[in-house]
């Protein structure tokens, strides 16, 4: 059976897609760093619904956290198939003038560095050349990193713009692995997110200017996700979907 792992699993996109995953028939590992009422919850929605569904807690900014977290999941599931890179972090909005190097080096610690671990720790066990059976690989960036985000958060742009740049480069060191990248990019999607930015009513503010008028639902975004990690995207690596209705 296929094993996932969704990184910041417990709300807005990626308990989205942690659930739909589990109706999709993959064992599902829900990561989260500090509300493990709400982790536990969407463990519990899959299990009610006949799934296999494990919460671990892990700061994913943590190489050793990380390391713990996948020999927890080889001891429980088997070899990661799927991984979701979604854990991200914001602060509130500001102009670069602004900005401090520690909320910098934090937000490219989590969005940046720890995507880099977990696509590492993630290769190591789907690689064929690590006795694997290959993989997907789905990085959860931002339409921030085409937008820039002026005037709001560019540092958490600037950390999505290198998971773009992780996701091309990594989809070609390991597409001869049996190993596929791909990257989805929201944006004014309704999640819990942008209160982290200090407006909670981000989306709401923003979409009359939008092609689409309306923001997104995060089920919107985790059916993408699912299909880029489903043999129905079998051809498909290195490549973006974005979903920020017509921005």
């Amino acid at each position: 059976m296929s094993v996932a792992l969704v990184t910041g699993g417990s709300r807005g996109i990626g308990k989205a897609t942690a659930i739909l995953l589990a109706q999709s028939g993959y064992k599902v590992v829900v990561n989260y760093l500090r509300n493990k009422m709400a982790a536990d919850e969407v463990v519990n929605t899959i299990l009610s619904a006949g799934g296999e569904a494990l919460a671990i807690k892990a700061d994913i900014a943590d190489e050793l956290q990380v390391m713990a977290m996948f020999v927890e999941i080889d001891r429980a599931f088997g070899p990661l198939t799927a991984l979701v890179n979604n854990a991200g972090i914001l602060f509130e909005q500001s102009t670069v003038e602004t900005l401090t190097a520690e909320r910098i080096n934090r937000v490219l610690a989590t969005n940046v560095t720890g995507y880099f671990l977990c696509c590492r720790e993630a290769v190591k066990r789907m690689a064929y050349r690590h006795g694997g059976e290959g993989g997907a690989i789905v990085n959860v960036s931002s339409a921030a990193a085409r937008l820039g985000s002026p005037g709001e958060y560019v540092d958490y742009a600037a950390s999505k713009g290198a998971v773009d740049t992780l996701t091309t480069g990594l989809s070609l060191e390991v597409a001869a692995q049996g190993i596929r990248v791909n990257g989805v990019r929201p944006g004014f999607i309704y999640t819990q997110m942008h209160a982290s930015g200090g407006e909670a009513g981000r989306v709401d503010r923003v979409k009359e200017a939008l092609p689409m008028k309306r923001g997104g639902q995060p089920e919107e975004v985790a059916q993408a996700i699912v299909w880029l990690l489903s043999s129905k995207a079998s051809y498909v690596t290195g490549s973006f979907i974005d979903l920020a209705g017509g921005r």
